[in-house]
């Protein structure tokens, strides 16, 4: 069966009744729905919808259960309808987007103006039996909303041929090891990633996927009563490796396969991966106009090979420039990536030429971020963007106009940071709401007056965001010292003692750790924290003193007040050494 039966082949006896479709927590728990239960749901959930007496627009589906999501696209795809996907629920969003066209609502959650689908498939009396409809993929179209490169929410119109197309390269590249296994899912199946491996490839294959999201690593622990396909991005990965071992965690797997997606997984990550899992996972590169385009793993290069009939070339610009026979329009499409193309026929990315980044697996246009806090009208200028240490996430600094510097009047800076944060929830998911915060009077800018992120990512680089003070007073072979002023504002006293501000001991080993990056080139990634000693508090307003100094692989760091008589923390950091 290399390409399976996908969703537009489907007759009443694709399968018999009994086949297991998706199933609640692990496989071996036995919570299962079958084909016999897709029939049933689907052909009630056709029947509202038709008795909606809605038109021939599209119907909006959120589900947060995979199995009421596949059961409310195939229904609506059967009553020959276009399905559109979005996984914001932000109620400004929703009515921004219910605004621009009549469009019908399917959830499982309970959303004004939205059709419950837990009820809709309960039995009644009195049904009967009616023949499956035919979905014809060339016409059956599927409306995924992402952030453009202009700002503004977009509509990506797909349609069934092209993702099915998809699903039979995977299926053809990686079959059996699919066929051996379940599947279980990390990323949200209302973007395209995750609709096309987490929802639609398990269905196509006939292999049984879990009907909710693992939303944290710790659940992994229960996965190991059979063998699973685990389809997840590079940033969860990062977090699971970090986690196992530490409390007693043990995350190993039996036998898994992993795909991830929605960014760069480090090679560093898909080594600890392997040691933890047993597995180096496989990245799949594309996006939501062109579906896969290319795959790797980084264990052999870091080269993409491009899916099968996909043609790559590099433009003037130096952008990857594609045609594929995954992508509706057979036009060439010309992604927002710069690339290079190697002699053996893989492609190098080498970062995005837009505005256009992806948090985890989603996709958000910091334009539309940025223009979001305009909108508001307590804003002259804004700007965003995308940092990394634990996590992903993005950060933002802000210019109040005078509506904003009278309304935030008295405000500290902890209540202006909710502000923001509940006005953005109204449009974006909370993963892509900004989580820090800066309030200047103007934003950087180089010679010519043009913003940077080098320049913009100075105002959160730990030393500098807030230590506006910080003063060189030696630096020679191997030895730093420095003077560093820590005002009350500092984003360093925010949250750890609200009614007794100190700078935390944590926050004093960052900015040992980011400077002796700065001045020595360490690298941030921490082998060994040694001799670790806290000697008394620092309080804000306050100046300090920082002495470094660096040995091959190991950056040894003292605090004490200006004068050196009074000592606050000491320690050593080893690194591992870079090759």
């Amino acid at each position: 069966m290399p390409g399976g039966i996908p969703l537009s082949r489907i007759t009443e006896t694709a399968r018999s009744p009994g086949a297991v479709l998706c199933y609640e927590g692990t496989y071996s728990a036995g919570v299962y729905r079958t084909w016999r239960d897709f029939l049933e749901a689907t052909r009630r959930l056709r029947r509202a919808i038709l008795g909606s007496g809605a038109g021939d627009y599209p119907w909006l589906i959120h589900c947060e259960d995979s199995w009421h999501f596949l059961v409310s696209l195939a229904a609506v795809l059967q009553c020959g309808k276009a399905g559109a996907l979005t996984a914001n629920l932000g109620a400004d969003y929703l009515a921004e987007l219910r605004g621009r066209e009549e469009i019908g609502f399917l959830s499982d959650l309970r959303i004004p103006g939205a059709l419950y689908v837990p009820e809709l498939i309960l039995p009644s009396e009195g049904e009967e039996e009616e023949r499956l409809p035919r979905i014809r993929p060339d016409r059956a179209e599927i409306i995924l909303y992402t952030s453009g490169t202009t700002g503004k929410p977009k509509a990506v119109r797909q349609r069934l041929t092209e993702l099915e197309a998809d699903n039979r390269f995977i299926l053809s590249r990686w079959g059996p090891e699919i066929l051996a296994r379940k599947v279980c899912s990390t990323v949200s199946w209302h973007h395209v990633y995750g609709l096309l491996f987490s929802v639609l490839l398990p269905f196509t294959a006939g292999v049984p996927f879990r009907r909710g999201r693992i939303e944290h690593p710790e659940e992994l622990e229960a996965f190991t009563d059979d063998s699973y396909v685990l389809i997840t991005v590079p940033g969860f990965l990062k977090r699971a490796v970090e986690l196992e071992g530490s409390g007693g965690k043990v995350l190993s797997l039996k036998a898994p396969w992993i795909f991830t997606s929605g960014g760069a997984l480090s090679p560093e990550t898909g080594a600890e991966t392997e040691r933890v899992f047993g597995f180096w996972p496989w990245e799949i590169y594309g996006s939501t106009e062109t579906n896969g385009l290319g795959y790797r793993q980084t264990k052999q290069g870091l080269g993409w090979h491009p899916f099968e009939g996909v043609e790559i070339r590099i433009t003037s610009e130096g952008r990857l420039a594609v045609r594929s026979p995954y992508m509706r329009d057979p036009a060439e499409f010309e992604t927002g990536d710069e690339a290079e193309i190697q002699a053996d026929g893989t492609f190098i990315l080498k970062g995005r030429a837009d505005g256009v980044v992806k948090i985890e697996e989603k996709r958000v246009s910091l334009a539309e971020v940025e223009g979001r806090l305009l909108q508001s009208g307590l804003v002259e200028a804004g700007a965003v963007i995308p940092l990394e240490d634990r996590r992903q996430y993005l950060a933002g600094a802000v210019v109040l106009n005078s509506a904003g510097k009278e309304h935030f009047a008295g405000w500290e800076k902890q209540r202006m940071n909710r502000y923001f944060r509940e006005y953005l929830g109204g449009f974006f998911e909370p993963l892509l709401i900004p989580k820090k915060w800066r309030y200047v009077e103007a934003l950087p800018g180089d010679s010519q007056g043009k913003r940077g992120r080098t320049e913009l990512r100075a105002l959160f680089d730990l030393g500098i965001r807030d230590l506006t003070g910080l003063r060189l007073l030696e630096k020679g072979p191997g030895k730093v010292i420095a003077e560093i002023f820590l005002p009350e504002t500092s984003g360093y006293f925010d949250g750890h003692f609200p009614a007794f501000k100190i700078f935390p001991g944590v926050a004093q080993v960052e900015v040992a750790l980011r400077l002796g990056d700065r001045y020595f080139n360490t690298g941030l990634l921490v082998a060994r924290a040694k001799r670790l000693k806290f000697s008394g508090p620092i309080f804000p307003n306050r100046t300090i003193r920082l002495d470094l100094s660096y040995y091959p692989g190991v950056l040894a760091f003292r605090i004490t007040s200006p004068d050196g008589k009074q000592v606050y923390s000491a320690g050593a950091l080893e690194f591992f050494l870079k090759a």
